[in-house]
């Protein structure tokens, strides 16, 4: 019997994805971080994956931990490693325990988008960093593929069931400010598909239309920031 007949839809799903993102993903993200949060703390890297973000997040904060609903093999076995049904809430984690929590292409595998956002949230410290990215979906490629076939790009046949659920940036937006996290900031990769082949958009081209992926970053309110 194969190892993913013993496993649940979520983890057939996480293992589908190989738990890797881009380099371009990555640093995009750890951008958004660097832009919102001071440096030092934990980061905690929610569907981490074979923790490849740590590399990123090493100069970022001072301690790392990755979370997810497998664990990887590739995952180092030196690093904090916290096991969670990311479909189900709540995990095993208590309140306030990041003082940065990502999650880097997670939320699309996911069936419940505002209930991941709302974890995030409640396991990220008052003045603590949320960081989000996804597929973009307003992208040229995305588009087109839309207007041709009905579907966004990255959620074709290929991508299915692994990917779930498609987000637009206002979506994110509005989870973000429904989370009432404040100091919203929205980056891309500037790393995309040229449609129709394999190849990539060179530079300057960037945005929203020539980038593949989209992040979203935001500070959890402390104090009397706090609703």
């Amino acid at each position: 019997m194969s190892t993913l007949t013993c496993e649940n839809p979520v983890q057939q799903r996480a293992r589908q994805s190989l738990g890797v993102s881009s380099r371009a993903i990555y640093a995009m993200a750890a951008a958004l971080v660097r832009q919102l949060h001071g440096g030092g703390g934990r980061l905690c890297d929610v569907g981490c994956g074979a923790g490849r973000f740590q590399e990123f997040a090493a100069s970022l904060s001072d301690h790392y931990v990755g979370v997810d609903v497998v664990r990887y093999e590739e995952f180092p076995a030196n690093l904090e490693f916290v096991l969670a049904d990311l479909e189900h809430a709540p995990w095993q984690i208590s309140d306030d325990f990041a003082d940065v929590t990502v999650a880097i292409e997670t939320i699309e595998h996911l069936e419940n988008p505002r209930a991941f956002f709302r974890e995030l949230t409640r396991i990220t410290r008052p003045g603590g960093v949320i960081v989000v990215t996804t597929p973009n979906q307003l992208s040229l490629l995305s588009k087109m593929t839309m207007v041709l076939k009905n579907e966004f790009n990255a959620f074709r046949a290929n991508s299915y069931p692994a990917h779930q659920t498609a987000l637009l940036r206002v979506d994110l937006e509005r989870i973000a400010r429904e989370c009432g996290l404040i100091d919203l900031v929205v980056s891309f990769t500037n790393h995309g598909r040229i449609p129709g082949t394999a190849l990539h958009w060179p530079p300057p081209f960037g945005g929203q239309w020539f980038s593949d992926n989209i992040g979203i970053g935001a500070r959890k309110p402390a104090g009397r920031e706090a609703r």
